[in-house]
């Protein structure tokens, strides 16, 4: 006769612990699941219920933050050597740039043309932690 398998009951946070250990980059459902002695089933119960928020914290969204590299382009290379020389005309108009990132429930950041870069810098990389 077979073997009889007692049930463990595992917390919330055990749950929240092993479905999160399935969001790293790489990470197989399977393996994590054989890894902490559970059927890939269970865990793939266990997801779908972390992202309703059904074990404390809710799935975090696809898309993440992405490192920033502030450069000069050419054109604004080319309209700083051609604005040493003045033009004839005041018609042309200044050109004007805004970058607006809402992160709901965390940061709102308004960066206008002209903005200082070190500051900017300092705000992404708070953001980052």
């Amino acid at each position: 006769m077979g073997e009889r398998r007692t049930r463990v009951r595992r917390s919330v946070a055990d749950k929240r612990r092993i479905v999160e250990l399935t969001f790293a980059p790489g990470a197989s459902v399977a393996r994590v699941a054989q890894s902490e002695g559970v059927n890939s089933h269970q865990v793939f119960q266990w997801r779908r219920s972390y992202r309703q928020g059904g074990l404390g914290l809710a799935e975090p969204a696809t898309s993440c933050l992405l490192p920033v590299v502030v450069q000069q382009d050419e054109s604004e290379r080319c309209e700083e050597q051609s604005s040493l020389v003045q033009p004839t005309d005041n018609l042309k108009s200044p050109t004007n740039g805004a970058i607006h990132i809402d992160i709901p429930g965390r940061a709102l950041i308004s960066v206008e043309h002209g903005s200082d870069m070190a500051l900017l810098r300092v705000v992404l990389e708070s953001l980052r932690k």
